[in-house]
């Protein structure tokens, strides 16, 4: 199948879990993992009709950016690309230019260093705040308990960040439900934040990928990111080779 073929596909599975959840399938948005992909792939789902993308890589981004001026021209400047992978403090100023958001903010240090560059331009960043449920050392996030802090932090402190919901990436099981309790739990920290904190509003949650998407919906998510159900099975950008971690 071809990605508009996949696209459609992603679609109507999202269309088919909000029905089952009586949600409003506008509420649901579907974002492109494009990590790992190159630029004439990212341009063919644009052609088809996507619009929001996550990379996980700033460096990966950087080259994919250059190389879709060309490809798509002015057309470029209506594709929204989030970060989503784990940010290096020393990596803020650059992901504060070249992303529309950064959807994988986990520590006070990172929120500082990214306000600052905001700031001082006059911009205001949409974020997410990436949470760790898992004790696994692959994933990333701020811990429960810590989230209270970091986000009256924002609130209160950073007027060049604004704070718009909570991300999370549950451990992978076969079965999606296994996630389930990942999911529900965000939603929980959610609405619990929003209930105690004075004047925040965490309209966003972003969750489910493409084998638990459906789960995610059921409980609440707002984001869905999906990659190899709509690009297939991943492969390596060349360009990305020898990079870091961004």
């Amino acid at each position: 199948m071809s990605i508009a073929e996949n696209l459609e596909q992603v679609r109507a599975e999202i269309a088919a879990a909000c029905a089952r959840a009586n949600r409003n399938p506008a509420d649901v948005k579907l974002m492109a993992v494009s990590k790992t992909w190159g630029p004439d792939v990212v341009a063919e789902a644009f052609r088809a009709g996507q619009r929001l993308f996550g990379e996980n890589r700033l460096q990966e981004w950087e080259h994919k950016q250059q190389q879709l001026h060309t490809i798509l021209g002015e057309d470029v400047g209506q594709l929204e690309m989030h970060l989503i992978g784990n940010l290096q403090s020393n990596k803020t100023s650059k992901a504060a230019w070249v992303f529309s958001a950064v959807d994988s903010v986990d520590s006070v240090k990172v929120a500082r260093r990214l306000n600052d560059v905001c700031e001082q331009v006059g911009k205001v960043l949409p974020i997410l705040v990436e949470v760790k449920l898992s004790e696994e050392e692959t994933k990333h996030g701020i811990g429960e308990y810590a989230l209270s802090g970091l986000l009256r932090n924002i609130l209160e402190e950073m007027d060049g960040l604004e704070v718009r919901g909570l991300m999370m990436v549950p451990p992978y099981t076969d079965d999606p439900d296994g996630a389930r309790p990942y999911f529900r739990r965000l939603r929980e920290l959610r609405d619990e934040a929003v209930a105690t904190i004075e004047g925040l509003s965490l309209p966003e949650l972003s969750m489910g990928m493409s084998h638990d998407f459906a789960v995610a919906i059921e409980e609440g998510s707002t984001c869905v990111r999906v990659g190899s159900a709509i690009f297939g099975t991943r492969t390596k950008y060349r360009e990305d080779d020898k990079e870091e971690e961004s």
